[in-house]
């Protein structure tokens, strides 16, 4: 067995430079629509080709395109609509207020859970500690504040430290992968103003002790947000057919707020969340009304200002086309894949399981290197996500993967991988060459310019030397 050097993991910015045109600035004159659409569908078409196969791990939730082509037609209807400017699109406030709603009852929220509908999990999380900060300085004259994380939690927390201007405390885990409880009470200090656990953390899909971290949030009166992103519209579901799921929603005394995205698995377009909070006492937190600008009065309920109501309406489409049996009928797919997924990777003897997963299955390799496993799955077509610190490896199960055989596939390509990386084609494995650079200030420097150059890759037209 042998990997294809010529399959690279590495990603190609402007992989069409050499088939369409490239535009560097306005032509004189506009295009045939047609024409337009031709090549944008060239393009679509051959990007979804691998998600359809079902051999992606997360990314494409719902994968179904007659579901895609009744949201888009949803969307198509208030695609010019600004949210922001309620007086001529109220319908905003029906879809939004209804989006909160349902998502609110899912999650067992009373009467006096309230939320907002933000455009992805970034902004789910960068508000509720916007909301933390300005509660500290407000109601305990906090000027320092801290925020508690488990190292796990998602890094867009750290880019609301960044933003914000809060410390970020990161506690280690336990022997069962989730957050150590303990490390995180003996640091609560008086400039803590809150808490984070994961339902379910991106890494190894596995929920952090909610009802204990909210005993201490009860205890010291901090809030506590559970970051649902991921898991927020999978795990309800997953407790109802039966599966051990602990409570991390409201029926926990303590959770001042949940965020859980609708573009996952509420199988909405991308990008939509919903952020919900305990009571309207957190929420107005949020808020931003500013009355002496020149322009007029202004308010908006948090970071974004104007907003399509098109990715509003094709969310509630959403939601309101699958009701309860819709979602139950997926997850019970879902479940069940990643059970297979998870028996057959505790059959094989070179790799371990992280934690006690149910939709998201981690696993690592004590004896091989893990890249080198995943440098062959890459060469027979999969896309799993590769984890660092430790190094492992992650397949998030989505609607595509329920496909009939696609579990038993990937289990064989799995096991032949873990015979290929006993014998790898070369010394270091494609897919591990950037993780192994983390961890160290050298290393982690090199990895900041690489990502620089990354990102100003994507916005470049074409390369400097394919220009003439």
């Amino acid at each position: 067995m042998s990997v294809d050097d010529e399959d690279s993991s590495l990603i190609d910015f402007y992989p069409y430079r050499a088939r369409f045109k490239t535009y560097e600035r306005l032509e004189p004159e506009g295009r045939d629509h047609q024409n337009i659409l031709d090549e944008l569908g060239t393009m679509a078409h051959e990007e979804d080709r691998i998600a359809g196969l079902g051999r992606v791990s997360g990314s494409i939730y719902h994968g179904g395109h007659d579901h895609y082509a009744f949201l888009t037609e949803a969307f198509r209807l208030f695609a010019h609509s600004n949210v922001l400017q309620r007086d001529m699109y109220p319908s905003a406030t029906k879809l939004e207020a209804e989006i909160v709603a349902m998502t609110a009852a899912m999650l067992h929220g009373g009467p006096e859970v309230c939320g907002v509908v933000t455009f992805g999990g970034t902004e789910s999380l960068i508000n509720p500690m916007l909301v933390y900060r300005d509660r500290g300085r407000a109601e305990k004259g906090i000027t320092e504040p801290e925020v508690i994380i488990p190292v796990t939690a998602h890094v867009a927390l750290e880019k609301a430290g960044h933003l914000l201007g809060i410390k970020i405390l990161k506690a280690p885990l336990t022997g069962e992968w989730v957050a150590d409880v303990d490390w995180m009470r003996a640091h609560v200090t008086r400039n803590t103003v809150a808490l984070v656990g994961s339902a379910a953390n991106y890494a190894h899909g596995l929920i952090d002790p909610i009802e204990e971290l909210a005993a201490i949030a009860l205890e010291h009166d901090l809030g506590l947000h559970v970051d649902g992103c991921l898991g927020g519209f999978i795990l309800p579901w997953g407790e109802r057919l039966g599966y051990e799921i602990p409570r991390f929603d409201f029926r926990v005394p303590g959770v001042t707020s949940i965020s859980a995205d609708t573009h996952k698995y509420g199988y909405a377009l991308k990008g939509t969340s919903v952020l919900l909070y305990r009571d309207s006492g957190l929420r107005k937190y949020q808020y931003f009304n500013f009355t002496d600008w020149p322009g007029g009065i202004y308010f908006s309920p948090g970071l974004s200002g104007s907003r399509s109501g098109g990715i509003v309406a094709a969310t509630w489409a959403a939601m309101v086309s699958l009701g309860e049996r819709g979602y139950l009928e997926v997850a019970k797919g879902i479940f069940e894949t990643a059970a297979t997924i998870r028996h057959g990777i505790d059959a094989i003897p070179e790799l371990e399981v992280i934690g006690q997963p149910t939709f998201l299955v981690a696993f690592r390799s004590p004896d091989l290197n893990i890249y080198h496993v995943n440098d062959h799955l890459i060469a027979k077509g999969w896309r799993l996500n590769a984890l660092q610190l430790p190094a492992a490896l992650h397949f998030c199960v989505t609607r595509p993967n329920t496909a009939p055989g696609v579990p038993d596939a990937f289990l064989a390509d799995l096991r032949d991988a873990v015979d290929y990386a006993k014998h790898p084609a070369r010394a270091e494995p494609k897919s591990g060459a950037l993780y192994g650079l983390g961890g160290t200030p050298e290393g982690n420097e090199i990895l900041n310019t690489l990502f620089t150059a990354a990102l100003d890759a994507m916005y470049e037209v074409a390369p400097t030397e394919a220009r003439a």
